[in-house]
């Protein structure tokens, strides 16, 4: 067992330290006031590989491993986590997806573009009436013979209107359950194609989060990724890698909030002294700082798990569970050391309390997670 991160790991995560100091603070409280969607940074992300960090190089990818991303995931999410979803659904969802399971025509056609960052893609999967039980897709897929009629509605999607390429995953034929739903590949461009309102939220302004509504889209048969069916384990599978983007997320967020916790105790005064020589806020930070090592070691975990070719499904559960949690529990402490300073948006910290919350939701509620622990530890 090795904690020691190699010379390439150290270059992956100080490169996006960098990026995320130079190119995502100066505007992060701007981007997350007005909504706007980081189009600019995402571009550069792609050129300097980090949309496509785990593609195979013959794809336009990094060619990188599981721990690149996390550490990339988390320098990132200390600044904007608005900007380093779309990094982590580009990645853990889209390319890996691709990457993974997609044919060769669908890699050549989609998947090259998708890893250089010319275009991002957007994973669609939750309905109105199918968030964590994503069984019940109302979303149909008709098998009109070459190719399928698309009909229905997606809604909180991440990348919505700013993406080109989508995964959306349909029932084909319903008497099957989920063994009866597909996943095609869908871009802006087809006939029918609608992008719905965009949402008003509460953290992660910056991130393009929207309704997609088909109608009948027709969706070439090669455009399908996998046997006919494949498309509910496709997305299960695909989940799974994701929540270790999400983990990596919420734990940049809580590991930024400490930082900042832990500078302004050096400077702030109260009752004569810096308030770092106050036991209350000593043991503050002590609780913090265990529970940003703890996620921290679940998610490097997960990822070692992923790299090596072993299941990892139970780890990325556990890793996004905790670190979701501890990401909530850290940033709200971070907002009482900072006291009035904190509630204000130039001290950071109420950002991103506002933008954890969001890491107990997608990709899997905590409640999600808790079922997929519990089950494992009680199917035997």
């Amino acid at each position: 067992m090795n904690f020691q991160l190699s010379e390439e790991h150290l270059a992956v995560q100080q490169a996006a330290r960098d990026f995320a100091q130079t190119e995502l603070l100066p505007g992060v409280i701007d981007r997350d006031i007005h909504e706007k969607f980081p189009l600019e940074q995402v571009r550069k992300l792609g050129e300097l590989g980090f949309m496509g960090m785990m593609v195979d190089p013959n794809y336009n990818g990094g060619g990188m491993d599981t721990i690149s991303y996390v550490l990339a995931m988390e320098e990132l999410s200390k600044i904007d986590a608005s900007t380093s979803v779309v990094v982590s659904v580009n990645n853990s969802l889209v390319c890996y997806g691709l990457n993974e399971f997609g044919s060769d025509f669908q890699k050549e056609t989609y998947l090259k573009p998708l890893a250089a960052g010319s275009i991002h893609g957007a994973f669609c999967l939750s309905e109105p009436e199918a968030g964590s039980d994503a069984t019940s897709q109302k979303t149909t897929a008709i098998d009109m013979g070459d190719h399928y009629l698309l009909n229905g509605t997606k809604n909180w999607i991440t990348n919505g209107n700013s993406a080109d390429t989508y995964l959306v995953m349909a029932q084909t034929d319903p008497e099957k359950g989920h063994k009866g739903i597909n996943c095609l590949i869908v871009t802006k461009d087809m006939d029918g194609f609608q992008v719905g309102k965009k949402e008003d939220k509460m953290g992660i302004r910056g991130s393009d989060t929207h309704s997609i509504m088909f109608t009948d889209v027709k969706v070439p048969k090669e455009n399908r990724i996998g046997e006919d069916g494949f498309g509910f384990k496709f997305a299960m599978k695909t989940l799974s890698g994701g929540r270790i983007g999400i983990a990596a997320q919420a734990l940049g967020i809580a590991s930024g909030a400490l930082e900042l916790a832990t500078q302004y105790a050096k400077e702030r005064k109260a009752f004569g002294t810096e308030i770092k020589n106050h036991q209350a806020i000593q043991f503050k930070l002590a609780d913090m700082a265990t529970q940003v090592e703890a996620a921290r070691l679940l998610t490097l975990k997960a990822a070692a798990l992923k790299d090596s070719g072993e299941n990892y499904d139970l780890a990325s559960s556990k890793a996004k569970l905790y670190a979701s949690e501890i990401a909530q529990s850290v940033t709200s402490e971070a907002v009482q050391i900072h006291g009035g300073y904190g509630y204000v948006r130039e001290y950071h910290v109420e950002r991103m309390m506002r933008d954890a919350k969001i890491t107990q939701i997608y990709e899997g509620t905590s409640e999600v997670q808790k079922i997929v622990i519990s089950r494992s530890l009680l199917k035997s």
